[in-house]
């Protein structure tokens, strides 16, 4: 399936020229990680959420705060830990003597980008609350509802290793994330440049946001609206059918973690340039969106499964 290569709408090229303009912004601070960065933001583009599995000081809040500056979103971090309890994190009533009556007070989560850090040293409890607040994009509290903010994007981070009390997400938890990525070790030229240059700190607190709120959630619609074949979507289910039954593993993809390889693939497209989606899309970003919905061990392990996944499976 070799389509010709076609721009995307004019409508938003102004807008897609702003988040390349993001996407070197944070490129400039998290040296030597293009491709995670891209997939990072294709998560975003997709409304997704994203988990990212690695060892401490791997640049993972640098990140998260990267993202929020040079895309302009308001950026809250909460640290997990055993006792942090759901109230801490959605919000609670508080009775105001003055006024004689309870008023709600917004926790942390009620934020463009939320920076779950550790997630799997909270209780089940705390993670359930947020993770139904990504599903639902709100907050049901005291009898009411209130709306997150849009757009709503949570990264959590988990330790692969250290796993003294804590708390596994389950299977179905995992589920809720679109993206599972790795940063991994610099390669030697980026950490020589991160050794020789400015504190990575100063260079966030200098970043600028290339994109506003409209712009950003111009472009997440945009890419909804990203073709995709027949031969491309017989694809996509040729994928997921091999995980269920070819690939010698427990359980295989299920219809929405299909549907999320069609999200992230359309994300994707749009970040290369086009308005339809091909197979060295969706094989771009198999791993990141397959892999944790598989029970695959962690990030950094999964990658040769992936490969061999896409290698038994015949393009369109």
């Amino acid at each position: 399936m070799n389509a010709p290569h076609h721009p995307i709408d004019q409508t938003i090229h102004n807008d897609r020229t702003a988040l390349d303009a993001a996407l070197a912004a944070v490129n400039n601070v998290l040296l030597g990680k293009s491709n995670t960065v891209k997939q990072a933001m294709a998560c975003l583009i997709a409304r997704g959420h994203l988990l990212l599995e690695d060892l401490p000081g791997m640049g993972k809040t640098v990140l998260a705060h990267a993202l929020a500056k040079t895309l302009g979103l308001s950026f809250n971090r909460v640290q997990f830990t055993n006792d942090l309890l759901p109230g801490d994190l959605t919000g609670a009533a508080i009775f105001i003597k003055e006024q004689g009556q309870f008023v709600f007070h917004p926790g942390p989560i009620f934020t463009q980008l939320l920076l779950a850090d550790e997630i799997n040293r909270a209780s089940p409890k705390t993670q359930s609350a947020l993770l139904e607040a990504m599903e639902e994009r709100q907050v049901s509290s005291d009898g009411a509802t209130r709306p997150l903010p849009a757009p709503f994007f949570v990264i959590a981070t988990q330790n692969p290793v250290d796993q003294l009390s804590t708390n596994p997400l389950p299977e179905a938890q995992l589920d809720r994330f679109l993206m599972r990525i790795s940063l991994g070790y610099p390669d030697a030229a980026a950490e020589l440049a991160v050794l020789r240059g400015e504190d990575r700190r100063n260079i966030l607190e200098r970043l600028a946001p290339s994109l506003d709120t409209a712009s950003l959630l111009t472009l997440q619609q945009a890419a909804r609206d990203i073709h995709a074949s027949d031969a491309l979507l017989a694809y996509i289910r040729a994928l997921a059918e091999h995980t269920r039954h070819g690939a010698g593993l427990v359980y295989g993809l299920s219809p929405r973690g299909a549907l999320a390889l069609l999200a992230a693939g359309r994300a994707w497209a749009m970040l290369e340039g086009r308005d339809h989606v091909l197979p060295g899309d969706i094989q771009s970003i198999f791993p990141s969106v397959a892999m944790h919905r598989l029970g695959l061990g962690d990030a950094r392990h999964a990658e040769a499964a992936a490969a061999q996944i896409i290698e038994a499976v015949p393009l369109p």
